[in-house]
């Protein structure tokens, strides 16, 4: 997939981790570009290197081989440091579970990247955010206080706080029911639309990743041959 001024560029990437079987390879010579603003759908069976290769690009995971540009930032001349301001400053991620701070309200959870950027309309904008996912009315509750769906809009609202260039979402609605999934893949949807964030979508169901731009296909660590619709 060829892109005019990528987002995200890819040459031969690899990842290859040790274990006491000997070296695993899970990613073998990756190579992708990705535009700005679209909607990226990954599919391919468990165990294919999907949620590797948002890692990667997300730079939680370090690549063995090859290149890895994000926003134009190499992220092999990046220390952890700086790896960590860019994440913070242009990638939101969700993730199938929801990984909320028990101890803080809604309102404080969405709160706690944009303070950590030192943004002094913290609160203010958390609140914006939880009334764009519906949730104006949940501000003070726990997550022990919310069900599933509202725990992944909180989440969302988290993600989307600092305003990222890059959403990166891996298996969202996995676990949610077939209702409440649909209507928290609505919000994600509306909310890339409307401030043109470019969405990567990790997802095991063929028909949400239509949904996307673009659907790429991992198989083996790798993109499958023909595995995209542009």
């Amino acid at each position: 997939m060829a892109a005019m001024n990528p987002l995200i560029s890819l040459r031969d990437v690899h990842l290859t981790l040790s274990s006491s079987a000997g070296p695993v390879h899970i990613l073998r010579g990756v190579s992708l570009d990705i535009p700005k603003g679209r909607a990226i759908g990954i599919v391919g069976p468990s165990g294919s290197g999907k949620s590797t290769l948002m890692a990667v690009m997300a730079g939680l995971e370090t690549a063995s081989k090859g290149s890895v540009i994000v926003d134009g930032r190499d992220y092999t001349l990046l220390s952890e440091d700086e790896l960590a301001l860019h994440r913070r400053k242009r990638i939101g991620i969700i993730l199938q579970a929801f990984h909320l701070i028990p101890t803080m309200t809604a309102l404080e959870n969405v709160a706690v990247p944009l303070e950590l950027a030192g943004d002094k309309k913290a609160f203010q904008k958390a609140e914006a955010e939880l009334e764009a996912v519906g949730l104006d009315h949940r501000l003070e509750h726990y997550p022990a206080q919310l069900s599933g769906g509202e725990q992944q809009r909180v989440a969302l609202a988290r993600a989307m706080a600092p305003n990222p260039k890059l959403l990166f979402a891996d298996e969202p609605t996995g676990n949610l029911d077939g209702k409440t999934g649909a209507a928290i893949i609505r919000l994600m949807f509306n909310l890339h639309r409307k401030k043109g964030t470019t969405l990567i979508l990790i997802t095991h169901d063929p028909s949400l990743a239509k949904r996307c731009h673009t659907v790429l296909h991992m198989l083996d660590g790798n993109l499958a041959p023909g595995g995209k619709r542009l």
